[in-house]
């Protein structure tokens, strides 16, 4: 293979802007976690987010030499292994928090609804794909629902309602490239707002407070309302320059809860200010429009719907985790992606970023 024409081939563009983002999240990890560091003597978190940092690149350059067009003859493959590992996190999963989401295996823990993302979103967009000639009415797109409906009801159980809100819009991503029309969004969307109370009373107990506490936070501000209000605090007390580096009081005094997971944006917003996270912003902004261009100038169908998949997904968790950090979104648990603290959802995200690589690398007339 010419060297040059492997160069010329990547996304560059793409790379900087995944890299930057990790590099930033080990920087806000390790002032998230410094209070822990200092009582083990070891950045511990840091650590294993750098090693898994450097396994998921080589998984990524590794993914280049296979063509992506090849993975679709194992869709129903990916499916049933997909179903299974659900199942079996059911079965002997390790709960916490409340939820029964990790497998544990010989001192190493996953959860694997993190890696049902990029099994769904190479599953549907094959399916799809198969289906794209037949989708003329509201009725040929029951099938893509019932495709998709199986995983979901599964992650919810676990509960993950994260998850499963993060596989609807892969969903709503993949179908409106379909061809999808816009009188059957409107349509689904009114039967989604009538259907609120029934969705309403299968929601569990801690569910149901997020969404309570997301519309008024200072209903229980020691309790439920508790990370919210000391998220906004934090972005707040960050101003323009921020505080600097691990001399934000929210992080360091441990006032703001899941500081290096799910909050970490709050982290970055008071310790780097409106400039650091609006740099972070429009890292992300470069990844979405990466990921656009390489779904529209994708060469067949697969691609373009694959890489849509992926673009809805990480537009999901951008949205929702920054607008979750400022409290204008409801607390979901969706990690910010390459930045918060998670080998799992460092991988998957990695892994999503590799399907992007190889369909702009295996595409004959490059765009910029």
């Amino acid at each position: 293979m010419d060297f040059r024409k492997v160069l010329n081939n990547i996304d560059w563009w793409l790379v900087f802007a995944v890299f930057c983002l990790m590099i930033f999240g080990l920087v806000l990890i390790y002032s998230a976690t410094l209070s822990f560091n200092l009582q083990t003597g070891k950045a511990w978190h840091v650590q294993r987010q750098s090693i898994f940092m450097i396994i998921g690149i080589v998984l990524v350059i590794a993914s280049l030499f296979v063509d992506y067009r090849d993975i679709k003859q194992y869709e129903k493959y990916l499916y049933g292994f997909n179903l299974a590992l659900l199942i079996l996190v059911m079965a002997v999963g390790k709960s916490q928090l409340g939820a029964q989401r990790w497998i544990s295996i010989g001192g190493f823990q996953f959860q694997p609804s993190e890696f049902s993302k990029v099994f769904l979103i190479i599953c549907l967009a094959a399916f799809v794909e198969r289906k794209l000639n037949s989708l003329m009415e509201f009725k040929d797109y029951l099938p893509i629902f019932l495709y998709i409906l199986f995983p979901f009801i599964l992650v919810m159980r676990q509960p993950d309602l994260g998850t499963s809100l993060t596989f609807i819009a892969i969903l709503i991503s993949v179908i409106f490239v379909a061809g999808f029309k816009y009188k059957w969004f409107a349509i689904c969307g009114t039967l989604g707002v009538c259907m609120m109370p029934l969705f309403w009373m299968v929601l569990k107990d801690y569910q149901k407070n997020r969404i309570l506490t997301f519309l008024d936070p200072g209903r229980d501000p020691f309790g439920r309302g508790y990370h919210v209000i000391q998220s906004k605090i934090a972005i707040g007390s960050g101003g323009l320059m921020g505080q600097g580096w691990l001399n934000g009081a929210q992080s360091q005094l441990n006032f703001l809860p899941e500081n290096h997971t799910d909050f970490i944006f709050a982290v970055a917003g008071e310790e780097f200010g409106l400039i650091g996270t609006s740099l972070i912003i429009i890292l992300y902004g470069i990844v979405i429009w990466r990921a656009v261009v390489i779904a529209i100038n994708a060469e067949d169908d697969f691609g373009a719907l694959l890489a849509t998949g992926v673009t809805g997904m990480f537009m999901f968790h951008i949205l929702v985790n920054i607008g979750m950090t400022a409290g204008v979104m409801p607390v979901t648990g969706v990690p910010l992606p390459f930045l918060s603290y998670g080998v799992s959802s460092l991988i998957t995200n990695l892994m999503l970023v590799a399907l992007l690589l190889n369909i702009r690398f295996h595409q004959q007339k490059l765009q910029f």
